[in-house]
């Protein structure tokens, strides 16, 4: 049975260009739902939780984190629907959440009244189905139709169908689709904009739609008309319209690659495309385009800087008058985060050394300079998010403010209306007391000076002996800042762990140069400077290299796993999750041809020179030392194929290694699909990771190799 799997997934390949390919022993495990490969994936879990789940305090672990998650003791979240405030909750009754309601006036009492709109536990009750709630678009401005969309076990492909909050049932004929990864949004009552699998042919190559279409209620999909048809080889296509009264207009696009994309304006002669780079991020504001440029960009003779923000007047753009005003400019310590728009106001976030700035912006009402000012009462040094609280009829806005040690507060408030009231924070979850966060800089192999926050004991002795959590990501211009996090806190820092987040480049935090300085043939930036902040803490005497766990997911996993064959030495443990490890088969696995933007095309020998270089999978060299290792994926990750990870466990495994696997059986790419299952693959990592740094399993037994 196995060569016959290998045989169809080598098949699957015209005539592979590189041997390593096409001798993969493994490559049958990348067969998601095969029996076989699902009876290796259950032996290796009873193996590795076998092992995790005997540890003494493994069970009041996972009770305390599933406690923690199933508490009613944290924040909901609101949105604004019209008069009412949506939140999805969930808890010890409701894994799988109730989508409800309530007024802010009941909110404001904190001890709302709410209203269940959809019970998910009882609809997949009632379906005999899974369903992992993905979120609801709803028609303004009575927003009584939604456009609900569900997930088979947390998989990014889902289902849509239309719910009437009024009656609150689903609407009888009305409009539908099966299982895919697509994108269905409202135009009218009776027409939306949606972009699904048609049928042969109308996938991407990464999976994803790339034909969108009109809709009109009552008639067959097939009937449908195509708006815009892209390449097999783009990343994916979609149309929205902008409900904003007043400014209702209508936007297509398609992404090139996960950088690049073409915007067009829906009008009265057919599609016109926004003149500007395809890499500037663009948006429309009522009578105003934004444009966040990720390269310098000349127009009319000046320069802008990429990881700026400006803002054109919409109307003279589109008729070629080239006019632009900068609402920020990225300096060597500061980087735009992103936006979000009131009714009259747009509001920056910006970082300065990876620390939050807010700042309120103004266009003039005929001409003049955009006024600029702060939001009142905002501590220093916390991490605040703001968000529109409904864009389009108010300045109203919502705002955390959260950090380390600090639980997050959530507060209401209107621009100009003085400090934002606080309604809703989350209570003290672990033993803070003695903690304190810190921010050092360590030096990169070419100079570059790589920021880190630590959060340690006031009191550590800086002895090289304390355990350490080094946690990190490194890719797709993503900023990784500070916040609570109860879990961290009480598996690690109660227990007397240093937790370290590594600012390192491929993230956003100093912008798109931030991110480009680790770009594909650049890659190995990224991983020298986790590396660098690894030697760091050993250098300062916080730790020592058999002391330090490595974590991270997704890219995060890629980047963990290049620890492991690149840095072996540095590390006492590795905590792997949901990873990208093959990067030779990456672009033919499910979402794996969208990021070729990031890394680069493996099909390219050119490319694949370089790529080989931060392939996991290809660079493991057995006759090296290397610390143990847990890899954690999920079966019903249609994101990053699960068989990244059961390939390199079964090629350490037959190497020997000191490796333990856990596949949840569904999940999606976070890797659980609710509190229970969370609560227990944070539990496997927590006590991996203790043990391990402290010595506490018993001596491994390395395992048999596979036939």
């Amino acid at each position: 049975m196995r060569a016959a799997l290998l045989l169809l997934a080598t098949a699957s390949l015209a005539a592979p260009a590189f041997a390593e390919e096409a001798d993969d022993p493994h490559l049958w495990l990348e067969d998601v739902e095969g029996d076989e490969a699902l009876d290796w994936v259950r032996a290796r879990n009873a193996d590795s939780t076998g092992k995790i789940e005997a540890d003494p305090g493994f069970e009041a672990i996972e009770a305390r984190l599933r406690a923690m998650l199933d508490s009613p003791d944290k924040i909901a979240y609101l949105g604004q629907r019209g008069e009412h405030f949506y939140n999805f909750w969930k808890d010890a009754d409701h894994p799988r959440g109730l989508w409800r309601r309530t007024s802010l006036e009941s909110y404001r009492t904190g001890d709302p009244e709410w209203d269940v709109v959809l019970d998910i536990d009882a609809l997949g009750e009632a379906d005999g189905v899974n369903w992992v709630w993905h979120g609801a678009d709803c028609l303004p401005p009575a927003y009584t139709r939604c456009l609900v969309s569900l997930s088979r076990g947390g998989s990014d492909a889902d289902v849509v169908r239309e719910f009437d909050t009024t009656t609150r049932t689903f609407v009888e004929g009305g409009f539908e689709l099966p299982e895919a990864k697509q994108s269905a949004n409202w135009i009218d009552e009776d027409t939306v904009y949606v972009s699904t699998d048609f049928g042969g042919g109308s996938l991407t190559d990464s999976g994803y739609p790339r034909i969108v279409k009109r809709w009109k209620r009552g008639t067959p999909i097939a009937d449908a008309v195509t708006v815009l048809e892209g390449e097999s080889a783009d990343i994916s296509v979609g149309a929205v319209r902008d409900h904003t009264p007043g400014y209702q207009r209508d936007v297509v696009y398609r992404g090139l690659t996960f950088w690049t994309r073409r915007i067009y304006i829906v009008g009265k002669k057919g599609l016109q495309e926004i003149d500007r780079p395809l890499d500037a991020g663009t948006s429309l504001w009522r009578e105003h385009l934004l444009f966040e440029p990720r390269s310098d960009w000349e127009v009319n003779g000046t320069t802008y800087k990429a990881g700026s923000l400006l803002a054109a007047p919409f109307k003279k753009w589109m008729k070629g008058k080239k006019q632009l005003t900068v609402l920020f400019e990225p300096t060597d310590t500061t980087s735009l985060v992103g936006t979000s728009r009131t009714q009259n106001h747009v509001v920056v976030k910006t970082l300065n050394h990876v620390r939050s700035r807010i700042e309120v912006l103004t266009p003039p009402k005929k001409k003049g300079d955009w006024g600029r000012a702060g939001l009142p009462g905002l501590p220093d040094n916390a991490r605040v998010s703001v968000w529109a609280a409904d864009s389009h009829g108010s300045d109203d806005y919502w705002m955390t403010v959260t950090d380390f040690l600090t639980p997050t507060t959530l507060s209401y408030g209107t621009i100009g209306g003085g400090p934002a009231e606080a309604l809703a924070a989350l209570p003290a979850q672990f033993d803070a007391a003695g903690l304190v966060a810190t921010q050092h800089f360590a030096t990169s192999e070419d100079g570059t000076k790589v920021p880190y926050f630590q959060v340690a004991r006031e009191d550590l002795v800086l002895d090289g002996t304390a355990p350490t959590l080094l946690y990190g990501y490194g890719g797709f211009e993503v900023s990784l800042q500070p916040r609570y996090s109860a879990t961290r806190g009480m598996t690690w820092l109660e227990r007397g762990g240093v937790y370290v987040l590594a600012n390192i480049r491929g993230g956003g935090e100093y912008g798109p140069r931030w991110h480009q300085a680790a770009l594909k043939e650049k890659r190995h930036r990224a991983y020298e400077d986790f590396a660098a902040v690894a030697d760091d803490l050993v250098a300062r005497k916080v730790t020592s290299a058999d002391r330090i766990g490595a974590q991270g997911g997704s890219n995060g996993g890629l980047l963990v796993g290049n620890m492991y064959t690149l840095y072996p030495d540095r590390f006492g443990a590795i905590l792997c999750g949901v990873p990208l490890l093959d990067m030779r088969r990456y672009s033919k696995l499910l979402a794996g041809a969208s990021w070729m933007g990031e890394y680069g095309d493996p099909d390219v020998p050119e490319q694949w020179e370089y790529i080989r270089t931060f392939s996991p999978y290809h660079n493991f060299d057995a006759a090296r030392s290397h610390p143990p290792m847990l890899i954690t994926t999920s079966t019903r990750d249609d994101r990053v194929h699960p068989g990244h990870a059961r390939k390199m466990t079964a090629k350490l495994t037959a190497a020997r290694k000191d490796v333990l696997y856990y596949e949840n059986i569904e999940g999606g790419h976070g890797g659980a699909a609710d509190n229970a299952q969370r609560a227990h693959l944070y539990a496997l990592q927590a006590v991996f990771l203790w043990n391990t740094l402290n010595d506490a399993w018993p001596a491994p037994v390395p395992a048999e190799p596979e036939p």
